[in-house]
């Protein structure tokens, strides 16, 4: 084996699309079988097209094809941006390393670090630069980072396997009838194919906020947990055992007894050091 293939953790990435989850709406379902039956890592269009530098708009030197390894990553990705696409807002409603793990692309080390990158370079540096999407990306001021890219697909991406931007206009209208009978249905006013993307568009935002909140609490409690932790042991079970005394009424605690009070600091004690060392379950 070339050190080439111990290399790519998986050589054949499939979509594997997640459980439970609603129907898609028929030009979805047509789009992806389009998609998998048209080998989209090799469109005409991946010779055709100059790639372009995201932030300079210059044009990117490429002297050779996609290798097998990222056409594979290709194929799969293609088919879960399509399965998550939103037809209203050409949102894709899924992150990154969402797509990555229904993908097959993720990576996790022996020490339990999860990697995209495969997806994520996947993305970057050839379906965006090409084209095929755009990715924007928001700055999260209270975590100090960035919140996962809200990605959109652009017309050039459907004409990988034959659609037109004909036939994705005629989908949107399609789907806006469907979203008007609903609200119609339930005594609403209907709305334009502009008023529908902006709410898929709010709708994307508000998620992702919900997601920054419940990220930015994750981080408040391991910060104080790795405080609490990086003290004496005893300090920090004496700190536990007082906090604990004060959230019990003196009723709870005689009912506890002395062994009880002690079982609760131990499950608190070793409670917080799991999550001082736990990683941000993105999902």
């Amino acid at each position: 084996m070339s050190l080439r293939k111990k290399y790519i953790n998986n050589q054949n990435p499939i979509f594997t699309p997640p459980k439970n989850d609603k129907r898609r709406p028929a030009f979805i379902y047509f789009a992806m079988k389009r998609a998998s039956e048209i080998d989209v890592a090799r469109s005409e269009l991946n010779y055709t097209i100059q790639p372009k530098n995201i932030k300079t708009g210059l044009p990117i030197k490429r002297t050779r094809r996609l290798n097998e390894h990222r056409a594979c990553a290709m194929r799969a990705m293609v088919l879960a941006m399509l399965y998550h696409f939103n037809i209203s807002s050409d949102l894709v409603q899924a992150s990154v390393e969402q797509l990555s793990d229904e993908c097959g692309l993720s990576t996790v080390s022996k020490r339990g670090n999860k990697s995209i990158t495969r997806a994520s370079r996947l993305i970057t540096e050839f379906m965006e630069p090409m084209g095929f999407v755009t990715c924007k990306k928001i700055w999260d001021k209270v975590l100090g980072n960035y919140m996962p890219k809200m990605i959109t697909l652009t017309p050039l991406f459907f004409m990988l396997f034959d659609i037109s931007e004909i036939k994705l206009t005629n989908a949107k209208k399609q789907q806006l009838g469907w979203i008007n009978k609903n609200l119609i249905s339930k005594g609403l006013k209907p709305i334009t194919i502009s008023e529908a993307k902006t709410k898929a568009k709010d709708t994307q935002m508000r998620n992702l906020f919900k997601y920054r909140i419940s990220k930015h609490t994750f981080y408040k409690k391991k910060r104080n947990a790795q405080r609490l932790i990086a003290l004496d042991e005893k300090e920090a079970r004496q700190k536990i055992l007082r906090a604990l005394v004060g959230k019990y009424s003196i009723s709870e605690l005689t009912k506890m007894g002395p062994s009880g009070l002690k079982k609760q600091v131990n499950i608190s004690y070793y409670y917080l050091r799991k999550i001082a060392k736990n990683t941000y379950p993105d999902n």
